[in-house]
């Protein structure tokens, strides 16, 4: 008896061991941290647990910069991921890795899956689309730069807290009542190439770059030493120089220093939205960018951020099936709908927007609605988005050149002029690795 029951206990085990191996597993590597590393995970578990055929397996690699570049060692190793996450500025030298990845469209198709590109916001799969008309990532964490202020220290300043500043004036003086009422740090901005620089070209329609900011060809050159572009990193200089714009570092850093109210403004990604909800301790707002109200056609649209989940090549075709299914689960409107409200991101589809709009949520928290209401408005050539190859190395140009100037260095002048030469020359060593 003894003997049959051990070997009925080895063969529950072989069983087990042996639908654990039939499960698929799909690697995602991501970039999401805190509370959006939390959403990612959710997102995995409960697709893993809406059907037992495959397992999604997300892993934290780093920042964008440092998942793409892991991502490039680890697909010549022959070990790449099936999924990766890459940021927007990542897009063009995704595109032009011929032979490492496989476009969304295909994979959907291939895997019999149900893939209409005209059920996402238009400003959303345009950017995600190559000239042919085929979508090659799937839109993700898409995000846009909005603007968000500390209603309680705004009280305190004797600032109205319905009606958030909506232009660059209205910005510089409300920082001034703070900074009078013994706020240490009126206003901040994190992301300050994509929020001063790339999304205040688009608000303000002017270019970023010829060649429709990159969307129209290899051949595009920097165009951010404008006048306006001058006019407006010189406020902002002038504004440090009063202590009214404080500098926080680069990326997301300074997004701390608003949640733990050190910071009474701050201009970054509706990403932040989900940090914001749960960590503030004090009453908030959410409103559009601010814009210059004499510059002719200001506002227009802000321009798409975050990141989309890019297949990489050399799977399987039960894994490319897997990650088809996956796809096709974060889509649905409910699941849209969930994650829009959680973190802040676009609602990706139309179908989502009506309904988390159907579901009072924007009456309920005002200011959600803004990331998607600064996307869909009237889009021109110079606001479309913008693509540019080795763009993670002109961020980091922006980035030193601005510092210069925020540190009293350097002009807004010298530093806008050396973000054309310097970032020009790493557009053309891509135009030259990419002509054909």
């Amino acid at each position: 008896m003894r003997f049959k029951t051990l070997a009925m206990a080895s063969a529950l085990a072989v069983t087990l061991s042996t639908s654990a191996l039939a499960q698929t597993e799909i690697q995602w590597w991501h970039s999401m941290t805190a509370v959006n590393g939390e959403w990612v995970n959710d997102l995995a578990r409960q697709f893993n647990e809406s059907q037992k055929e495959f397992k999604i397996v997300p892993t934290y690699k780093g920042q964008y910069d440092e998942s793409m570049t892991a991502a490039v060692a680890a697909f010549r190793a022959g070990n790449a991921p099936h999924i990766l996450q890459v940021f927007e500025v990542g897009t063009a030298t995704m595109m032009a890795s011929k032979g490492a990845i496989v476009p969304v469209g295909q994979v959907m198709k291939d895997a019999g899956e149900k893939f209409d590109p005209s059920a996402y916001i238009p400003a959303v799969a345009g950017y995600y689309t190559a000239p042919s008309g085929q979508m090659l990532s799937f839109p993700f964490n898409s995000s846009t730069t909005i603007f968000y202020f500390n209603k309680d220290a705004f009280k305190a300043a004797g600032l109205p807290t319905d009606k958030a500043p909506a232009t660059w004036p209205e910005v510089v003086a409300a920082a001034a009542k703070l900074k009078a009422s013994g706020h240490k740090c009126p206003f901040t901005t994190a992301w300050q190439n994509w929020t001063q620089i790339e999304s205040f070209s688009a608000w303000h329609n002017v270019e970023f770059a010829s060649k429709n900011n990159g969307l129209s060809g290899l051949d595009t050159r920097l165009k951010v030493n404008s006048p306006l572009h001058q006019r407006h990193v010189e406020n902002l200089a002038s504004m440090a120089k009063q202590g009214l714009f404080i500098y926080k570092g680069r990326g997301n850093v300074p997004e701390a220093s608003f949640v733990s109210g050190e910071c009474a403004m701050i201009a970054t990604s509706s990403g932040f939205y989900g940090n914001v909800a749960k960590n503030a301790k004090f009453a908030y707002g959410l409103t559009a960018l601010p814009y210059y109200p004499d510059v002719p056609g200001a506002p227009q649209n802000t321009v798409i951020g975050g990141a989309s989940l890019w297949v990489m090549a050399g799977k399987k075709p039960e894994e490319y099936k897997g990650i088809a299914k996956f796809f096709s689960f974060i889509s649905t409107p409910e699941v849209q709908s969930a994650s829009h409200k959680r973190t802040g991101y676009l609602p990706i589809t139309t179908a989502a927007y009506q309904l988390t709009d159907k579901s009072g949520f924007y009456k309920e928290h005002p200011g959600t609605d803004v990331a998607v209401t600064q996307m869909i408005r009237k889009v021109t050539d110079k606001s479309r988005g913008i693509r540019l190859g080795n763009y993670v190395q002109i961020r980091a140009i922006e980035d030193e050149e601005l510092e210069q100037v925020w540190s009293g260095k350097k002009t807004a002048k010298e530093a806008l002029d050396a973000i054309v030469t310097r970032g020009n020359e790493q557009l053309e060593k891509f135009q030259k690795a990419n002509k054909g």
